[in-house]
This record gives C-alpha cells, structure tokens and sequence, in this order.
C-alpha cells in the first residue's frame, strides 16, 4: 500500500532546526511504533503562537542528529495518521476496499490512454454501471479476497457487461462475466429451460473466479496473459506466445499478436481501474458504495413462483429478477438451484412467512383435460412449462398421453407481463422497441435459419438476431415469432415506398441493393447464382420469370443484389 507523505514547509524545518521555537513534544516506545504503528495513539502537540524564532547560524552535529530524529518522528506521525485515514475509508467506502487490493501495474502504454479517455468522456455511462454494481459489488470484492487475487478482477464485469446481468452478446455470452454457454457448463453452471447459472450472480462469480485463477496458474502467474486467455481463449494466446518465441520476440501480453479485441480487452480494464484508483484526476465523480453486504441467499428447498417470494418479501418483482437473473421463467427452476437472493433487511421477514406457507400453495395448478391431438410438447409450450417438468407432476414414462385423462400443469399467479424480467417479457421489450423502417412479424418454419430469412426480407442477419434479443448462433424453433424491420423512403408521389424497391416483389431491401445483368454461363445454375449472390432462387424466378429449372448459356438474368453482402 502506498501512501502519500506531507512536505514538511519552510517554517516547520527551521523550528526544528532550531530546537527551541516549537514545543513538540518526544514519542515514547519509538521501537513499538516501528513494529505497529497503527496500535499507537496520536500523542498531544502543543504549538507556540510567538513569532518563529531566527535559524541558528551555526548547529553542532549533536543538533542535527536530533533533528534528523525529530523530523522521522514527524513523519512517522504524518504516516500513522494517514493509514488510519485510509483504513477508515476502507471501512466504509467500498471503492477505497477495491483500490487497496490492486495488484497490477498499469503501464505507460497508448492503449491504456485511449482507454482512459473513452472512459473519462463517458461520464452517463459510468453512472449507469456504478448504479448496476451497487448490489453485487461487496459479494464480489469477498469472493476474490477469499482467494487472493487482484482486485481489478472485480472490474472485469465493467469490461464484460458493464453490469448489466442480463446481457446477451453476439457470441451467445451472458450475464455479468459473459460465459459462453460451453465454458459455463465447463464450470458447473446449468444452462435449461427455467434457469441459466451463467445469470446467477452467485454461481457465476465463483465460476468466473475459479476460471480466472486456473487461467493464472496456466500462465505463471500472469494476470495480463490469464486476462487475455479469459477473452481470447487460452490455446490462442498459447499459440501467439510460442510464435513470438520462435521469432525470439518477447512474450509479455503487450508484445503478442492477438486479436483486436483482446489486445484491447486487457487495456481497457487497467484503464478502469486507474479511474477508480484516481477518479478526481479525470472528473469522474464515483457513486459511494457501501462496505456491507447488500444480498444475502436463503434456502427455499423447492419450487416457487416468484410474484409470491417478491410479496413474502415485500419487494417489487424487478428488484427480486436484478437479485436472481438466472431464474429465466415465473417461477423458480424446479429441479433447483433452490436458492433466492434477497437484500438482507428482507431475509427476516421472508422466512418468517415462508415457514408458515401452505406448501400446496407454493406455485397454483391447473387440471386440463387432454384434448385429441395433444402431445406433451403442446401442452407445455401452451402453458409455459417444460415436458420434463409435465413429466415429474403427472409421474408420466415416456410421451404417451391419451385424451380424456388429466394433467396437473403449474401456471403462474400473476399474468405474464408481471414478470417483468422473464426471459419472455425482457424478449418481447426488445422485440416491440420502435426502430426506424416498418414492423415485420415472422413466423419460423421449418428449416429456417437466420440467414435465409435475413436473405428473404433483405436484412442483416446479424441485426435479424439482435432485433429480437438473440445470437446468430442461437437454434430457432418452428413456429417461433420474430420482429424484422425493414427500411423505408418517400416516394416521388409522397408517399411510403421501399428504398430500392424489387418489381413484382413485396420485399423491402436495403438501399446497399443494386440490380446487375448477369449472363449465363456454362455450368450455371439458378441454385449456383443464388448462393454466389446471395439470393434466392424463388426471387431468381420472380424476377426474371422462369418457368423452366434450366438455363442456357448466353441467357442473361435480372439480378438484385445487396452490394454490402458480396464481400463477406
């Protein structure tokens, strides 16, 4: 810990030079200050108010000896004074905890600057994540002092999510620490139906923690390269260190090539945490954060709906999602984790009224009657349950169900849109936020991909997923609803039209789209055309109406394509 000396002024040096003018009075047990400073109380000081004295022009060595003592005493007293400053700002602010355990340099590096700079320009945002961190910041901060590490580490999710816990990337990555779903399932986090571990605050972080610290043993000890591996991959950080030392190059994180992104993964994280340490020498105003507990988790033992734990609790169903993000329907996952996040102030109050809960009333029942027709799937996906779930109620083998019979199905309290932060209301939020360009709702049919129906309406596949809260990556399913918007301009009339509108189509393209003739050439095919432009062939046939599945050589072709796809 480093801690800042005062400069001892002019006037300070020359009573101490002299000996006489300030009445400063000795320390006592010099020897257990030495070994424990801060177990030593603040002796009295008592300072002249006469006018200092004139500096002797001549000291003996006997003087100065004493003065040299004098002056670490005072420094010794400066220092003592300071550390009880800073462990008293440790107590209570949990930045100034963060700060104290860092253990990472930050370099004189550009990387870090631009960083540093985005950052600092970003005032709102830092807010926003700040405002994010308070509930979960001090679980955090314990977690990592339990196993020794750097406190930056607690930054990471700035870098990562921003605290945002139900972030979803591109990649498929979620929560806080963004796991992907394969290394979150490496590290004993579920990922079903009900419930995703990659959300849970608590199981994530130690997941995310023991990942981190496996990282580090792998590199020697080498946060920076453990960082890199944590957003890289390890193998491909592996393989820039043995390639830098087969051109014998150093092999240190800043000397490896990597990809962008990661070469300014680990920047932007030390920029964070100079901000943090410093936040005055970039006009950052950092929100106080208690240094307290903030959630505590209680034991429930089995399933419940989650509108009734937010009333036993007395807390809006928003708070009770932000504590428990891994929980992705109404109610808890049934076949556990059975445990609930509650602010602390709240535990007393709700265990008290759960142990009085009927446990028959834990989550309400519906009897339904098999229709002709029904399977398992239908009904579950027509209530909001799983067939596993249908299953272990109804102690069913297999899928055979007959109508006539009954089923018992667990259906929520409240209606839907209640819950507010299940995985289906936070999908249909961003599924219904107005964009520019028409609403388009899709259906998914068999076979459909995000490609080809991005194809289809002459879009993005990359902006079909992220319109409707999803990965690229992720599997659709058949008859799944998706919002596609697509761009429009006035035409010459005054009215709306499709920007590069295709004749005889009611497709709305991009106004990237440009029409080509393309002359047929030996070998040609309708299907080897549409996948060298990336079209399809029912649009190949409705623009140049073709009967016929053959073409012949020479034959030209009106072709429709969106010049921005051609080179990917």
């Amino acid at each position: 810990m480093i801690v800042a000396r005062k400069i001892l002024t002019p006037f300070t040096i020359a009573c101490l030079l002299s000996l006489t003018g300030c009445n400063l009075m000795p320390l006592k047990h010099d020897q257990h200050v030495a070994a424990n400073p801060t177990a030593v109380e603040k002796p009295s000081m008592t300072v002249s108010t006469a006018p200092a004295p004139a500096i002797p022009a001549t000291v003996t060595l006997q003087e100065i000896g004493d003065t040299d003592r004098t002056v670490k005493q005072v420094e010794a007293l400066q220092l003592t004074a300071a550390s009880a400053e800073l462990e008293s700002q440790t107590d209570t602010d949990l930045w100034a905890r963060v700060r104290a355990g860092y253990q990472m340099q930050v370099p004189d590096n550009a990387r870090v600057k631009q960083s540093i700079k985005w950052y600092a320009s970003h005032g709102k945002y830092l807010q926003r994540m700040q405002l994010r961190a308070t509930p979960y910041l001090h679980f955090i901060v314990e977690e990592i002092e339990k196993r020794q590490m750097p406190m930056e580490m607690a930054l990471l999710p700035v870098v990562e999510s921003a605290f945002n816990p139900f972030a979803y990337s591109p990649g498929r990555a979620a929560g806080i620490w963004q796991f992907i779903p394969s290394t979150g399932k490496a590290y004993g986090l579920k990922q079903n139906w009900w419930y995703d571990g990659r959300r849970d605050i608590v199981a994530a972080t130690r997941a995310a923690l023991d990942y981190l610290d496996a990282l580090a043993k792998r590199f020697d000890g080498d946060w920076e390269l453990a960082l890199a591996s944590y957003n890289a991959g390890a193998g491909n950080v592996q393989r820039a260190i043995r390639k830098n030392r087969k051109r014998g190059k150093a092999t240190d994180y800043w000397s490896l090539d990597l990809p962008r992104e990661t070469e300014g993964y680990v920047p932007k994280l030390l920029a964070m945490a100079s901000i943090i340490a410093h936040p005055d020498q970039h006009n950052i105003t950092l929100t106080p954060i208690a240094n307290t507990p903030y959630f505590g988790s209680v034991d429930i033992e089995s399933q419940l709906d989650l509108a009734l734990a937010a009333e036993m609790a007395a807390l809006s169903i928003e708070e009770l999602y932000k504590l428990n993000p891994g929980f992705n329907r109404w109610a808890s996952p049934p076949e556990g984790p059975h445990r609930l996040n509650l602010p602390l102030e709240k535990i007393d109050g709700f265990t008290d009224k759960l142990a009085e809960l009927d446990p028959l009333k834990r989550l309400r029942w519906k009897r339904y009657r098999i229709r002709s027709g029904d399977s398992l799937s239908v009904i579950s996906e027509r209530h909001g349950t799983t067939i596993t779930q249908l299953r272990q109620v109804n102690k069913i083998k297999g899928n055979n169900i007959r109508a006539g019979k009954h089923l018992l199905i667990p259906i929520s309290s409240e209606q839907p849109a209640h819950y507010s932060f299940s995985a289906e209301q936070r999908t249909a939020k961003i599924q219904s936020s107005k964009r520019k360009g028409k609403k388009v709702v899709y259906k998914v049919k068999q076979g459909d991909s995000f490609w080809s129906i991005a194809n289809k309406h002459k879009v993005s596949h990359k902006s079909l997923a992220r319109w409707n809260g999803l990965s690229p990556k992720d599997t659709l399913r058949q008859g799944q609803k998706l919002s596609i918007w697509i761009k429009e301009r006035k035409n010459s009339s005054g009215g709306a039209a499709v920007a590069g509108a295709i004749p005889g189509t009611t497709a709305l393209p991009f106004s990237t789209r440009s029409s080509i003739n393309y002359r047929v050439r030996k070998g040609d095919s309708l299907a080897r055309i549409a996948q060298r432009f990336k079209i399809t062939v029912a649009d190949l046939r409705k623009w140049n109406t073709l009967s016929s599945r053959y073409l012949q050589p020479g034959q030209r072709l009106k072709l429709y394509v969106d010049v921005t796809e051609q080179s990917l």
